[in-house]
């Protein structure tokens, strides 16, 4: 059961879409009430489905075409200070925990090569880290995204109330 319905899925498009839609912009598109936009952007946040806005950067375009991913295999009861530690660099994009060979998953960007295995260099010194494994990223030819999910996980959740969705 989805705590989302198909209205809120679309509100969710249409934000990803162009974040900068203002509310009766949204209502328009919609065919709701400027106060509906409000309560569901108010309770998705609220939710903690919607944390907030921030802007898409491209990285190559801002001058760092190198990224890579990082496993490393920690020592467990190291966990919190390996994690303290990789937030000072700056190269590390996310951390995700993960089961498996590794514990971390590193996603880390740099201006060069050597950058990218000077950042390495900096996390394998970290206390607890037992090994590292990079892959470097070539291409990203599928963007983070959530929207095919959210439509996936709503299209049988209702719209919300009783008219059909808008054309």
């Amino acid at each position: 059961m989805s705590s989302i319905d198909r209205l809120d899925s679309e509100l969710l498009k249409r934000l990803n879409t162009n974040a900068r839609a203002g509310v009766a912009e949204l209502a328009a598109q919609l065919g709701i009430s400027r106060n509906t936009v409000l309560a569901r952007l108010q309770r998705l946040e609220k939710a903690g489905i919607l944390k907030g806005f921030r802007p898409v950067i491209d990285l190559e375009a801002a001058g760092v075409p190198v990224q890579a991913f990082v496993g490393l295999e920690l020592d467990q009861r190291e966990l919190a200070q390996v994690i303290e530690r990789l937030s000072v660099i700056p190269e590390v994009l996310e951390v995700t925990t993960q089961a498996g060979r590794e514990d971390l998953l590193v996603k880390v960007a740099a201006v060069t090569l050597a950058d990218l295995q000077q950042a390495v260099g900096r996390m394998i010194e970290i206390r607890g880290v037992r090994h590292s494994n990079t892959t470097l990223s070539v291409s990203t030819p599928l963007a983070y995204r959530t929207q095919p999910l959210l439509d996936h996980l709503t299209s049988e959740a209702g719209w919300g109330r009783s008219t059909a969705l808008p054309t």
